[in-house]
């Protein structure tokens, strides 16, 4: 008797003809990289709604003669921290600027909806790839030197927020110290890299990273990672597609290679968040 083969359930995003459900996520725009775009500016549209919509919700039902922890706030406390509305004593003595947050978060989530829905449904399915600005914007998943480069950009910007909070800290009107129960000024942040590597270390003890108990600490360690993540963003293309990676690699032209390794990367930040926590 002849045997009968099952029908493979798995999608195979390699091959550009294959028709994949709605269960498949992304995998059906693998070679589509226009509804790649679509999907994740509409994702960061959705992400920014959410924060500007709940710290609406949240100041709705502020009330500034309790403390926030005794309010179930999520948003307004990271707010207050960065000294915003904040007066002596740790008294919130200004809200207007919660309140302008929540609403520029909520036009920028109409723009990147809008986006979004553009290029989900009108742009096109593949991005160009040629010598103009828009050009730039296309790729393929087996040319290496767009993929390193998407990665240096990637760092580039993430270099680029941890330098905000620096200066934030340094130089527009510092953070709120719990320990003085008032905003002040971060004038001299801690540069040596031995304390701050050394939170990576067991010399600290257990807590690692959450054993951090003053704002110098805080923010030298943030000039390190801006300073790390920006000069990674400049040595992506150098050190990944001329030193460590060969031509065939697993990772150069599989888009489920690059999706494993952020998926797998996201559940370690999570494990360390929730230790450390």
């Amino acid at each position: 008797m002849q045997a009968i083969a099952e029908p493979n359930l798995i999608p195979e995003p390699d091959k550009p003809n294959s028709e994949y459900g709605w269960w498949a996520g992304n995998a059906r725009f693998t070679e589509l990289s226009g509804r790649i775009l679509g999907a994740h500016v509409a994702h960061a549209g959705l992400i920014v709604l959410w924060a500007g919509a709940m710290t609406l919700f949240e100041l709705s039902n502020f009330n500034p003669e309790l403390p926030m922890y005794d309010q179930g706030l999520i948003l307004l406390p990271h707010l207050a921290s960065l000294g915003l509305g904040v007066g002596q004593g740790g008294q919130i003595v200004d809200t207007y600027p919660y309140f302008a947050i929540g609403v520029v978060h909520l036009i920028s989530s109409a723009v990147l909806g809008a986006g979004g829905l553009y290029h989900s449904l009108l742009g096109p399915k593949v991005l160009p790839q040629n010598n103009t600005f828009f050009g730039s914007f296309g790729y393929d998943w087996e040319d290496k030197d767009k993929m390193t480069t998407i990665i240096g950009i990637h760092l580039l910007l993430l270099g680029l927020g941890a330098w905000l909070l620096v200066a934030k800290a340094v130089f527009w009107g510092g953070l709120y110290d719990p320990h003085v129960a008032d905003v002040r000024v971060i004038s001299e942040p801690t540069l040596n890299p031995g304390r701050i590597f050394s939170y990576l270390l067991p010399v600290r003890g257990p807590e690692g990273m959450a054993a951090v108990d003053n704002l110098e600490d805080v923010i030298g360690g943030h000039i390190y990672v801006g300073l790390l993540c920006i000069l990674g963003g400049f040595l992506a293309y150098l050190l990944l597609s001329l030193l460590l990676w060969g031509p065939n690699e697993c990772c150069f032209g599989r888009g489920e290679a690059y999706l494993f390794l952020h998926l797998g990367r996201s559940g370690l930040h999570g494990f360390l968040a929730a230790y450390f926590v």
